[in-house]
């Protein structure tokens, strides 16, 4: 087995959803950019103007020895509400979009049967449908020094993350793989 691998979420503002990674034993680091878009090498003002369609993305480098894409997986769908189209919070636009960029047909497939999982979950407690895009990793585009690790950088800085406040029943998506 591979001693890293790597996986970019999107859940809304990068810099609360990176902490989040970076805190998880295992991950050996993180960075935070811009996918999906359509153009290169953007600028976080180029991103913001909605003009580019990038999302904020965070870049996960992880050892699945120590821990699983299941397990970031849990903690994507935990740590944002996916119900919500281009938004998170008070935070508006398609940089704010829900979106897994798998790197292989694997990942693809723990993450499609990830959502149908947290869909169920989330029907129990009347939560409406997921919006998150579960699409092949294009082109990652760093963002700005000053945006890496920035909550490490500013403690009290501003962290937008909207949760349901389900939990992601991670035995059941273990289980089926």
């Amino acid at each position: 087995m591979n001693s890293e691998q790597i996986a970019y979420f999107a859940t809304g503002c990068f810099w609360g959803a990176e902490r989040r990674f970076w805190q998880m034993t295992g991950v050996m680091q993180t960075r935070v950019g811009y996918m999906g878009g359509a153009t290169s090498n953007p600028t976080y003002k180029e991103v913001c103007s909605g003009r580019t369609n990038h999302a904020e993305v965070v870049k996960v480098v992880f050892n699945p020895a120590q821990v699983t894409y299941e397990e970031l997986l849990s903690a994507f769908w935990q740590m944002h509400d996916p119900t919500t189209l281009n938004r998170q919070g008070n935070d508006i636009g398609t940089q704010y979009r829900s979106s897994i960029f798998y790197t292989s047909q694997e990942q693809m497939r723990i993450a499609s049967r990830s959502r149908d999982i947290y869909q169920s979950e989330l029907n129990k407690l009347g939560f409406g449908a997921i919006t998150t895009e579960i699409v092949s990793a294009p082109d990652y585009w760093d963002a700005e020094e000053y945006h890496q690790r920035y909550l490490e950088k500013n403690p009290n800085g501003y962290d937008c993350h909207a949760t349901t406040g389900v939990e992601f029943p991670i035995a059941l998506l273990a289980n089926q793989n």
